[in-house]
């Protein structure tokens, strides 16, 4: 099989049969073998309906049900555990994503040898103020943290080869950092590629400003685990060993200057120096603490379902 499409949707049933024959369209004007699965991340509306009749009218159709809304992230990552193409597509649901570009994506992937290509949206149709410009300062961030360079981190339309979506875990909120995922789990080729980006026919964007905050704390996370997420140890002992040798200077610098130089004056309990030695000491152990804990979790952590399936066609 060429090419499977992946498309995570919440609430778009009045673009989905439009999107599908658009893409079915793309597909038989260039002979490719496809799929196309929609991961129904809870919806409320008749989306699951909508996929069930567009599966029984099309075989090449599958779908996935959560049984509530999990997010984006665990959507995909069901959408890349079902998917069978050689070459994996994702795209949005709500028809702002230009299914014309798939194959200039797909050959880029084949033909060019790239491991993804992420989609750049470089003209935009939203808000300036609301999307636009904090979208800017988002991606500039993510390439400065994680030496990726892309421009648009968060462009839902993107190309991978088969193994690169069976050996990256996307989970929590971190599908806004897919590239990340791949270049740490050692698929660096990554290209970049101009798309057209339309503005939303049906509806309102599922996403408020509050994503980008939660961007940036996503993207603390993931230098942090790309980092340390192996060796906690390496971060917290390291800090631990810092704030120990602080606490154990203004102590030796205490003790001789009671002993030796001043042994009248005040007592060592009655000096700021021996309220910083005592924190730094403190906190020192704790990070000691800390880094054995994540060590500990790491080796015995269990794998757990981060979604629930209701439905699958």
């Amino acid at each position: 099989m060429n090419i499977s499409v992946v498309i995570p949707l919440l609430n778009e049933q009045e673009s989905l049969v439009e999107l599908h024959d658009w893409i079915v369209s793309v597909m038989q004007s260039h002979q490719y073998t496809y799929e196309i699965l929609f991961i129904d991340d809870g919806s409320t509306d008749n989306s699951w309906q909508i996929i069930t009749n567009l599966s029984a009218a099309n075989a090449c159709v599958k779908g996935i049900q959560f049984l509530r809304n999990f997010g984006k992230s665990q959507a995909l990552h069901a959408g890349f555990h079902e998917a069978k193409g050689d070459v994996v597509i994702t795209m949005d649901a709500d028809l702002q994503d230009n299914p014309e570009e798939i194959p200039a994506l797909y050959n880029m992937i084949v033909s060019q040898g790239y491991d993804m290509v992420s989609g750049w949206k470089k003209i935009r149709y939203d808000s300036l103020i609301a999307k636009n410009i904090p979208s800017k300062l988002f991606n500039w961030a993510a390439r400065k943290t994680s030496g990726v360079k892309l421009n648009d981190f968060n462009c839902g339309l993107k190309a991978y080869r088969k193994n690169v979506v069976k050996n990256i875990d996307v989970n929590g909120e971190m599908h806004r950092y897919i590239p990340v995922l791949a270049k740490n789990a050692g698929f660096g080729n990554i290209g970049e590629k101009i798309v057209q980006h339309q503005a939303r026919k049906y509806g309102e964007t599922k996403f408020g400003m509050d994503r980008f905050l939660h961007g940036f704390l996503d993207l603390i996370t993931i230098w942090f685990v790309s980092r340390f997420g192996r060796q906690p140890m390496h971060l917290f002992g390291s800090l631990g060993v810092i704030m120990l040798a602080i606490g154990f200077a203004f102590s030796l610098y205490l003790g001789i200057d009671k002993l030796f130089v001043n042994p009248d004056g005040r007592l060592i309990t009655e000096r700021p120096q021996f309220f910083i030695a005592l924190a730094t000491m403190v906190m020192g152990t704790q990070f000691f603490v800390a880094g054995f804990l994540g060590e500990i979790i790491l080796r015995t952590k269990e794998n757990r379902k981060r979604y629930l399936i209701k439905d699958k066609i």
